[in-house]
Order: structure tokens, then sequence, then C-alpha cells
């Protein structure tokens, strides 16, 4: 189809600047569904000129409107909601209306223009297209585990999300989201860490006497308590000594650990106190020692009086440390051996010293005899040192009817001196001297004398037991 429309007798349209234009293009839009358009217009010289444009679904219509430029309302005052029209017209500033009036649309911040974005006045007295602004909003936000957000206007533009976490969880990351004008969030997601520790409480210090008899207490307690604020499993870990155990006299330090699951740490300790209550140090008796149980003296200790060869015990056999730290009983001592040096036969005399003392019996024809008087020179001044070898020397000395026998100054009836003779075998022709130990029994003879060094180095090496010899080692410097 075609639609033609004659120029102007008085002018050609097609010159007419104001005219020309316009009519062309309100033209065209006037045959907006035309198939072809032809436009002509004639010039001074006879020839025409022709403009052709083409549209699709064509409808024909009867009645055009007549245009006039003039009219300031020749389309609807255009509006657009929650946004701005800003229009130019042929005429000039201040008419929106008129027709070719072009018009740019442009939404307020938070607004997403939908349509054209910019609109003619057409011949038909509509505008060529519309439009309007739609709210413009960000994607929801996702809720960060162990946290929450809130927003001061949803997810519109320029929204602004406040990121917390739940107690025992802090922020590690940007703490607000802002949703921006292209609908798109500032930032990124912000997490939630467990960085509070968690907290544990441990049993009070506590002070534990020790047992009686021991340098040791049982003691025991509850376990400590831990609770964190994110998390429910906790590892707890001892670090010292476990509870219902023996802990040893002094301070024991107790630590506890504990970890939640982020590896964050909290501690605490408190302190296992075992006092061994203790008595005085108990002197041993002048004369004797003491065998103790434990260690001494501490509560339950029991130390038993023992005296040296030649004592014998007199008072209590043992003391008890008691908890006032009070020995209970009074101390004993030790007193000089008495010997009976009366007693009829040999057995009563040598039961006097059986397990207490060591026997050196010295025999010699007389007084004058040579080896006695140099055995008396050798061993001159060493009552000491064979006091703490527990020796007791008994002489025999000469032949009936004129024998004698002594302990130092006691005399001994002859059928005890007889005894002796017979029982170990001494004879009265010669010198000589037998050992005995604490059991009676005959361990060594000598038939020359003896310096004591010799004599004290063999009882240290074949008589004495391990006790004895501590103590002799104690005590050496004693007959210095």
């Amino acid at each position: 189809m075609m639609y033609l429309e004659e120029c102007n007798p008085k002018g050609d349209p097609c010159d007419d600047p104001q005219i020309g234009l316009h009519h062309l293009s309100h033209l065209g839009e006037a045959a907006l569904h035309s198939r072809e358009t032809k436009i002509g217009c004639w010039t001074d010289s006879g020839h025409s000129t022709t403009v052709y444009d083409s549209y699709n679904d064509f409808t024909e219509e009867d009645h055009t409107p007549q245009l006039d430029y003039k009219n300031p309302h020749w389309c609807h005052t255009p509006r657009l909601t929650n946004g701005e029209v800003t229009c130019r017209s042929p005429r000039g500033g201040g008419h929106r209306s008129t027709l070719g009036t072009i018009c740019e649309m442009s939404c307020d911040r938070g607004y997403r223009l939908l349509g054209r974005s910019a609109i003619q006045c057409l011949a038909n007295r509509r505008w060529s297209g519309t439009s309007y602004c739609r709210l413009m909003r960000c994607h929801v936000l996702n809720l960060i585990p162990h946290g929450r957000y809130t927003c001061t206007r949803g997810f519109v533009v320029d929204s602004r999300c406040e990121f917390t976490c739940d107690p025992g969880y802090r922020i590690e990351g940007e703490h607000s989201r802002t949703c921006q004008h292209r609908g798109s969030w500032s930032g990124v997601q912000p997490l939630c860490s467990d960085t509070d520790p968690p907290k544990i409480k441990c049993p009070p210090s506590r002070l534990k006497v020790a047992e009686p008899g021991k340098l040791t207490a049982r003691v025991t307690w509850d376990l400590p308590t831990a609770t964190d604020t994110a998390d429910k499993s906790l590892e707890v870990i001892l670090v010292g000594q476990e509870p219902d155990t023996d802990f040893k006299e002094g301070v024991n330090i107790i630590r506890y650990k504990v970890y939640d699951q982020a590896r964050n740490r909290a501690a605490c300790k408190f302190i296992v106190r075992v006092e061994v209550r203790r008595c005085p140090t108990l002197p041993p008796p002048m004369h004797g020692y003491l065998t103790c149980s434990s260690d001494g003296n501490n509560y339950g200790a029991t130390c038993e009086y023992h005296c040296d060869g030649g004592y014998e015990l007199r008072g209590v056999s043992s003391r008890v440390c008691q908890f006032n730290r009070n020995w209970g009983g009074s101390p004993a001592e030790c007193v000089p051996m008495e010997i009976k040096s009366d007693v009829k036969t040999t057995s009563a005399l040598l039961d006097q010293f059986y397990e207490k003392r060591r026997l050196l019996i010295v025999s010699a024809p007389n007084i004058s005899d040579p080896d006695y008087q140099l055995h008396n020179i050798m061993i001159q001044k060493s009552d000491c040192g064979l006091d703490l070898r527990h020796v007791t020397v008994i002489e025999l000395l000469g032949s009936p009817p004129r024998e004698t026998g002594r302990i130092k100054e006691l005399l001994l009836n002859p059928e005890v001196i007889e005894g002796l003779r017979q029982a170990f075998r001494i004879s009265r022709s010669y010198f000589s001297m037998v050992l005995l130990d604490k059991l009676g029994q005959d361990r060594e003879r000598f038939i020359y004398p003896m310096a004591s060094d010799e004599l004290f180095s063999y009882i240290d090496s074949f008589l004495l037991d391990e006790e004895e010899r501590e103590r002799l080692e104690l005590h050496r410097d004693f007959c210095d």
C-alpha cells in the first residue's frame, strides 16, 4: 500500500524546516503499520521528491487527525512514578506535550527503568512507547553459621544489613553489607569464628596429712567442670598425678587443660599439699643405737632401742611418734652389763654373753711369760676398740693350785676356769688366744701375740655383720 500526500501549494513542505521534518516523521508515525509509505513533494522544476519507508502489519485508516504543532497538549502529559521525565519540545522549553516532543525517562535511585528510555509525541496523539520504574532488590543474603543479620530496609537498594554472631563467636570479615544501586551486595559474606576460649574451674587446693607410718597420702577430688558458649563437647586433659593415688610429701601442682572444637584453650590449676607430721629426732641412747621404721620420726614411725655389747637396756624397748608430734613413752638408757663372775658353771658364765658379746680367751703359763708380756704391750689402750667390736677379754693364767681366771678385776671360780679349758681345749703350757663369736662358737685361734690392728682387721672382716660395720664406721674416730 502507498500513502501519498501532496505538497503545500504555497510552498514546498520539504523545504519548510518546521513542517518538512516533522511532517515526514509524523506521517511516518501515522502510517506506522503500513507495508510501504510514499511521501511526495513537488519542486519548482516540476520534479517530485519521493521518500519511501517500509513497515509491517499495515492497517489502513480512513481518517488522519489534523496535525497541529501549536497545540501545547497534543499528547497527554507524560508521568513516571518513582522517576523523572525530561522533555525537549520543538517549541522550546516549558512544552512537554506538543507534537514531536521527545522525553527522556530516568528512575529514582533504587529503581530500574523498564521500557523505553526516550519517547516521542506522535501524530496519532500518543507517545511512541511506555516506561515504568521497578523497585530494585538484592538477592536474599544467606544465613551465616552461628550468626544472624538484621537489615534496615530489607533487601532493597541502600539497605544496610548488620551481622552478629552467637555468644562465644566473633565476626571475621566485614560487619555489614549494603545493597548497592545495581542490585549487588557490597563486600563479601563474613564468618562467625569461635574465638572465645572455654571456661574451666578446678577444685580447691587441699591439705592432706600422711597416713601413719607412711610418707604419702591418698588424695582424691572431683573432676573439674568445663563449659563453652559454642561447644558442648570439650576435651579436658589432666597434667599431673591422677586422683585417688598416693601423693608424696610436699607441694604437688595439678593442672587441667581444656580445648574446644576450634582449639581454643583454657587452663586451671590447684595444689595438693601432703604434710608428714614429724616428731623431734629421737636421740640414740648412750652406748646404744636406734632402729626406726618408715622415715624415722614421722607420724606412726616406731623406734626400737638397742644397746652395744656389754650394755643392757633399761626402760621401754620402743617408742612411737604420735599425731601430736610427740614420742610415746619415756627415753630408755643403756647401762653397763652386770657380769656375774661368781657363777659355778661354765655355761652359766657363757650364757651371760650369748648374742651380746664376743669373747677373747687369753691363756698363758704365768704372768711373766714373754708372749703374754708382749701381748699386753701390743694391745694396750685397745679397750675402746674392743668395746666397739663387742669383745670381752677373759684371761686364764698359771696352773693349779695357783691358777687364776679373771674378766678385768672380776675373778672366776676354779670350776669355771677348768670348764673353759676343757670346752675349748686350751693348754696351760704355752701362750694362746681363742676368739669366740656371740653364739659362743670357736672362730679362730692364735698361738702368738697379735697387734690390735691385726686383731681388729680380722674381727671386722669375718665376725661383724653389715649393720655392725655401718655403726663401726660412724664411730671409728671415737677411740682416737
